[in-house]
């Protein structure tokens, strides 16, 4: 029986190239001075990419994707929401087209004269959860918390 190890998540670019930074810094305090280009180079193949471009590409590329039936969370409309996926798909620019069932309906209106409450909506989402859509205040309409 062989066991896979899995891979490893690869940090942000922000983290990576912070590992350079103090990577070069050990380097240069020991005799020898490299540079920041090469000791990227240096963490992409810690992390096994075959360069840096082909690591910071991984860095940055969408973690995860919906499917119906998965459980999310977040904001709509700047109130907090827990429900179910019912659709979902990709396009082709890695938008994501979903439509979402809330467990308690969210009231969408600010005002304290009346209330829309709202079941279920359809939104379009990147690869981080995050609508470009936004509220007259400059707010995302839609953010899913990270799963």
């Amino acid at each position: 029986m062989t066991t896979q190890l899995s891979q490893p998540k690869i940090p942000s670019t922000d983290v990576l190239k912070a590992q350079a930074k103090r990577l070069r810094a050990d380097l240069n305090a020991q005799g020898k001075p490299v540079t920041h280009s090469a000791t990227l180079e240096m963490v992409a193949h810690q992390w096994g990419a075959r360069d840096w471009n082909t690591l910071s590409v991984q860095a940055t590329a969408p973690k995860a994707g919906w499917t119906p039936g998965d459980r999310v969370s977040g904001h709509y409309l700047a109130q907090p929401f827990k429900g179910s996926v019912i659709a979902a798909r990709l396009s082709g620019s890695g938008m994501w087209s979903l439509t979402l069932r809330f467990d308690e309906a969210v009231d969408v209106v600010t005002s304290n004269l009346f209330s829309n409450l709202r079941r279920q909506v359809n939104a379009v989402v990147n690869a981080n959860g995050i609508s470009p859509q936004k509220t007259s205040n400059g707010q995302p309409h839609l953010v899913l918390d990270q799963h």
